[in-house]
């Protein structure tokens, strides 16, 4: 079985400013990879049309599945709705469904032009609710717009989860060292790594106040193969006289 693949297209100034700092990527990450969508790609890209419509179509493309973030306000830099219409070629005009409800949800005057824009989108799109606002994100074809707004763009993604493709959850078995250094284990990891090819074996040197160490991460979609990698990067590291500690290092 071939898990479906992804990619997330995070679109803003204020994560290339370092306004903001982005932490979908580590949430949408961790739920793709339980669902059993391979995430190949992050793309962070500026609030500019011809490079949200490039990126859009590149990677839409590409992959199985395509996640954008960010830009689907009322304010003037939130252009993705309307750049992602371009990207498909369609009109971006007000989806009746949603205008109806958000103008019926808010005092009367209060449903202005910069509110109504998030009640408009590419025709054909499908909203992607969520229970935080009530603005929707929205799928068209394999791409998904949500919000940059983290607890937001949660919301949406639970929303969307349950119509996403399915494949091999993938799993990950770590184990970590304190005191010893990539280059002792370089050699070894590789020939470890060589056994066992489908297998993603990382290392990932950290440091905890005064003492440093190196974490072995072992992921994939066949669990027997993982404790086994696993198993011979604890015996590395105990080879270098290092207790060997199972898991990622907190």
């Amino acid at each position: 079985m071939t898990n479906p693949t992804a990619a997330i297209l995070i679109i803003g100034n204020e994560i290339l400013s370092g306004r903001t700092q982005d932490v979908n990527v580590n949430f949408l990450a961790k739920r793709l990879a339980v669902r059993g969508i391979q995430l190949q790609e992050v793309r962070v890209i500026p609030d500019v049309p011809h490079r949200i419509i490039s990126a859009v179509n590149e990677l839409r493309a590409s992959y199985d599945e395509l996640f954008t973030t960010g830009g689907i306000g009322p304010t003037h830099d939130d252009i993705t709705s309307e750049c992602v219409a371009a990207a498909f070629g369609v009109p971006w005009e007000p989806h009746a469904e949603t205008f109806t409800m958000m103008e019926k949800a808010m005092a009367p005057g209060a449903f202005n032009a910069a509110r109504q824009r998030m009640a408009t989108m590419p025709r054909g799109a499908v909203p992607i609710p969520n229970s935080i606002s009530m603005a929707p994100g929205f799928s068209i074809a394999n791409v998904h717009v949500m919000a940059g707004v983290p607890r937001i763009m949660q919301s949406m993604y639970e929303a969307l989860e349950p119509s996403l493709p399915k494949g091999t959850p993938i799993a990950m078995r770590a184990v970590h060292g304190m005191g010893i250094m990539e280059g002792a284990i370089a050699a070894g990891l590789s020939a470890i790594q060589d056994k066992y090819p489908p297998v993603d074996l990382g290392s990932y040197p950290f440091r905890r106040e005064a003492a440093g160490g190196v974490a072995i991460v072992a992921k994939g979609t066949d669990p027997a193969l993982l404790e086994k990698a696993i198993a011979e990067a604890t015996q590395l590291i105990a080879s270098h006289g290092i207790d060997p500690i199972q898991g990622e290092p907190v």
